[in-house]
């Protein structure tokens, strides 16, 4: 089943400041960290069931699959895949979840 894949906001704003931390040592490993994480999400398209449930949260429809140290989360919904937030896996996730509410 083909769905739409969609980013909030949030998960922008946290692409954008994975990118520009990486760029700190490696513009070319943050080029291709944007890819991989574009690539990722992509791939909801047509393998959202794919990731696992977000232990955290115990909610089926909130799932992640992880691009390198970062956690990509998506909320799995009939007809798209919305992607909420990206967070570094040394992160705490319930403090940088709360921050996206």
């Amino acid at each position: 089943m083909d769905r739409k894949v969609v980013w909030a906001d949030a998960a922008v704003t946290d692409l954008e400041a994975a990118a520009e931390f990486i760029a700190k040592d490696s513009a070319a490993y943050a080029a291709s960290f944007v890819l991989r994480s574009l690539e990722a999400a992509k791939s909801l398209e047509q393998l959202a069931e794919r990731g696992r449930m977000v232990p955290e949260l115990k909610d089926e429809s909130i799932r992640e699959i992880f691009v390198h140290n970062y956690r990509l989360i998506y909320r799995l919904e009939k007809n798209r895949a919305s992607i909420l937030a990206l967070i570094h896996g040394r992160r705490d996730f319930n403090s940088a979840w709360d921050e996206r509410r």
